[in-house]
């Protein structure tokens, strides 16, 4: 798999959804990122 750095938005984002409380396997897949990205 290829590194690839997380753009500003989608850190934003997961913010947004770990502070939601939303389990970090969810927020992987609706970034379309592994879980370890996270």
């Amino acid at each position: 798999m290829a590194h690839t750095e997380l753009y500003l938005r989608e850190r934003r984002a997961i913010e947004d959804m770990l502070n939601a409380k939303m389990p970090i396997a969810e927020i992987a897949d609706r970034l379309s990122r592994g879980a370890s990205t996270i």
